[in-house]
This record gives C-alpha cells, structure tokens and sequence, in this order.
C-alpha cells in the first residue's frame, strides 16, 4: 500500500497509511456534523424560547377577542334575527269611494275602538281579526278570539 503523508496541528507531516487517513477524515467530518448540529440545537432552543414568550400573549389576545365576540353576539341576537329575513317591503291599500287605507290605519282604528269604544287595557289586547266591506263602509273586528263588532270607515 502507498503511503500518504498528513499535517498535524503542530504543523508536522507524518506517514500514514490510506485506510488510517480515511478513517481519520472521516471522524474529523462526523465531529465537524456533530458541532453544526449542536449550533442548529441551541437556535432551536433559543426560537421555541421566544415564541413561548409570545405565545401567552397571543393567547391572552386571542381570549380578548373571543370575549368580545361573545358579548358582541349576546348583545346583538336580535339585530341577527332582522338580518335573516327577507327584505321584502309589503303594504295593502284598500281603496273606494274616494278612500283609502292601509291595513296599518285599519289596525290603528281597531285598537282606538278597543281603548275607548269598549274601554279596556293594553294587556288584554291580544289579537284581532279584521273584516271589511267596502260596500257598506264598514269594518267587522273580533277581538281575542271572541269580542266582535264593528265601525265605520
């Protein structure tokens, strides 16, 4: 076998054998891995270091924003309810004789008639009916189910 020569720290050559080199350049290679990976390791540690630092702030964040979110939402059900309806406008207008009116006048005239005509409450208001004719002029009502009369339009 031939024999290779190889410098030393003191700065010397010395006779070696190729087997022995190689496997002296191999293990100077592996020691050489093993620091870059001691370096990667402590970057590792250093980056998880300061995103543990962030993360309770992230969290605290994100507690905020979901806290706000809830009281948003529990303060704001009803406003959710109106959005889901359709956005339809209606409106019936009974026209005769020279007149005109709409469903919310009649139901206006009801509830007049209701307070003062038969003289009771708001509380027992709860439902009316109302039927008209315009033939006759005149409007029949039942209240809650079973109060009926009736008034002119």
């Amino acid at each position: 076998m031939a024999e290779t020569k190889k410098s030393t720290a003191s700065g010397k050559a010395v006779k070696a054998e190729p087997e022995k080199v190689s496997a002296e350049v191999k293990a100077e290679a592996s020691a050489k891995e093993e620091v870059a990976e001691a370096k990667e390791t402590k970057a590792v540690k250093k980056e998880t270091k300061t995103t543990a630092k962030k993360a309770p702030a992230k969290k605290a964040a994100e507690k905020k924003t979901t806290a706000k979110k809830a009281v948003a939402e529990k303060a704001e059900p009803k406003a959710k309810e109106k959005k889901e309806e359709p956005a339809v406008m209606q409106a019936v207008h009974l026209q005769f004789s020279g007149k005109s009116y709409s469903t919310e006048d009649l139901q206006k005239i009801a509830a007049d008639v209701w307070k003062h005509d038969l003289q009771k409450g708001d509380e027992a208001y709860k439902s009316v009916e109302l039927y008209v004719k315009p033939e006759e002029s005149i409007v029949y009502y039942v209240f809650n189910g079973d109060i009926t009369g009736s008034f002119f339009i």
